[in-house]
């Protein structure tokens, strides 16, 4: 159809998804929360809050989980699309 190869045909499919994977990943590191505590954090022991334990079950938890897999999604395709096929 139009001339255009099968593998003409996988790099735009992959182009959109890479597309959409760096607009997500943009919106969730833009929705985390800031890592920095500051020196009041450090006295009053953060870390050791019911909070801090179960961080992981939260939210933030969920958005730190998300980037690692939108990030390595990102360099996937990236090296996919660099390919000459």
């Amino acid at each position: 159809m139009f001339g255009m190869s099968w593998a003409d045909t996988i790099r735009i499919a992959l182009m959109g998804i890479f597309v959409l994977v760096c607009i997500a990943l943009s919106v969730v590191v833009l929705m985390q929360e800031s890592k920095q505590t500051g020196l009041s954090g450090t006295i009053s022991g953060a870390a050791d809050t019911y909070w801090g334990k179960n961080k992981g079950r939260s939210m933030e938890g969920k958005l730190v989980l998300i980037t690692k897999i939108l990030g390595i999604a990102f360099f996937v395709l990236a090296a996919i699309l660099n390919i000459n096929f």
